[in-house]
């Protein structure tokens, strides 16, 4: 099938996101300004749905999504089980990149950097955050292993609803949460002509101290630059 004719159009030249448009040179809050709009935008329906890739160490990639649960300036914070495809992935490979893509604002955030567990209790205080229905689902899904049909899950759901319909349901020690650490996080809006705007923010090697060409300091010991789209 041909959908070479597929496309649309995007913001005008007059809508173009320029460095002087940057709410703040510290990417985090930069972030968290495109993420506050995205959230209050009807048309946006899960502002916090973004993609995962990861790889395994012979470089062999995959990608899925999930929900950002929160954000500061130590990183990306989200929940899964990590027996997963993506769990394994990153035990011996942990890096990450995610992806924000907000249609209807025409927007992208693209994030990179390395992963690691978040502590266990804090696994914990959100597991027990949870309504206790996807609490029981996380115990009965082990997650990227074969199961024989959906009633084998139905069956597992049920006898955990029945065993923990008067107590607390223990978080599983194959589940928990995971931060990414960026060290690159990079601004993109769409421009109609295909000139798109992208702005990245870039953490610099350890001993690097100059700048590159048409690099610019940033706040937080970031540097940033506009790259061609």
């Amino acid at each position: 099938m041909d959908l070479s004719d597929m496309r649309k159009k995007y913001k005008g030249d007059e809508d173009c996101f320029e460095e002087s448009q940057l709410v703040s040179l510290d990417p985090i809050k930069q972030f968290g300004n495109w993420f506050d709009e995205a959230t209050k935008c009807p048309e946006v329906g899960e502002a916090n749905a973004m993609c995962i890739a990861t790889a395994t160490k012979d470089g062999r990639p995959s990608a899925r999504m999930v929900l950002l649960k929160g954000y500061s300036n130590e990183g990306f914070r989200f929940f899964t089980n990590y027996e997963s495809r993506k769990g394994s992935d990153l035990e011996e490979n942990p890096y990450a990149c995610l992806v924000f893509y907000w249609e209807p604002l025409n927007r992208q955030i693209r994030i990179e950097g390395a992963v690691e567990r978040i502590p266990y209790q804090s696994s914990c205080d959100y597991f027990h955050s949870r309504p206790k229905s996807s609490q029981i689902g996380a115990v009965v899904s082990r997650q990227s292993t074969p199961v024989p049909n959906r009633d084998y899950l139905r069956q597992k759901n049920s006898e955990l609803e029945e065993k923990y319909k008067d107590g607390q349901v223990p978080m599983p020690d194959y589940w928990g949460g995971y931060l990414v650490k960026p060290d690159s996080i990079e601004f993109w809006q769409g421009q109609t002509n295909r000139l798109h705007d992208r702005i990245v923010f870039t953490k610099p090697k350890e001993g690097q101290t100059e700048l590159g060409e048409f690099q610019h300091s940033a706040e937080g010991g970031w540097v940033y630059q506009r790259l061609s789209p």
